[in-house]
């Protein structure tokens, strides 16, 4: 199976490298990663470049238009058979590909997805601070701006990955 590794980013160079050092690391490798800049002024274009020869990458930048629809061009330039979504913050443990690809081997699912694992080496106070931003429960509201309070909620970490047949346009950008 192949995978598309999509990865809005937006003034996040630093964040990047951790997240594609991460991805260097893989058990399984059968995998792309579309790296789609949202217009940002520190630009990460350079740090794609340090990973080039390690790993297959694609890089575009784009005017920022936000989160949605810079996804949604990162699924309109996929290759894979699955697109999996990570946050540039994201640190990928060496056997998730593994993982994902014994189990839907297995058992075939349209989509997969949950909040985000605390490192193991988080404190408790860490701990509490990534499930509060990345919890089904919290997303959009504490991660949100004021003006958005009290509006439409918008999850964004319920589908992190959903196979290419079921359409390019994954991400809801009303």
């Amino acid at each position: 199976m192949f995978f598309s590794i999509i990865i809005p980013i937006f003034n996040r160079p630093d964040e990047l490298r951790e997240l594609l050092s991460s991805l260097t690391k893989q058990t399984y490798t059968n995998f792309e990663i579309v790296v789609v800049e949202d217009g940002s002024t520190l630009k990460a274009d350079g740090v794609v470049a340090e990973f080039s020869s390690q790993l297959t990458i694609r890089y575009f930048f784009k005017a920022n238009s936000g989160q949605g629809f810079t996804r949604n061009y990162g699924f309109e330039q996929a290759k894979g058979d699955y697109f999996v979504i990570f946050d540039s913050d994201a640190l990928i443990p060496s056997h998730y590909f593994a993982v994902v690809n014994e189990r839907l081997s297995r058992s075939w699912l349209d989509a997969y997805g949950g909040p985000d694992a605390a490192h193991p080496d988080f404190t408790p106070i860490q701990k509490a601070i990534s499930y509060s931003m990345t919890s089904v429960f919290t997303t959009g509201g504490i991660r949100g701006s004021k003006k958005n309070l009290g509006g439409t909620y918008h999850p964004e970490v319920l589908i992190w990955a959903c196979h290419a047949r079921s359409g390019k346009q994954l991400v809801d950008t009303n």
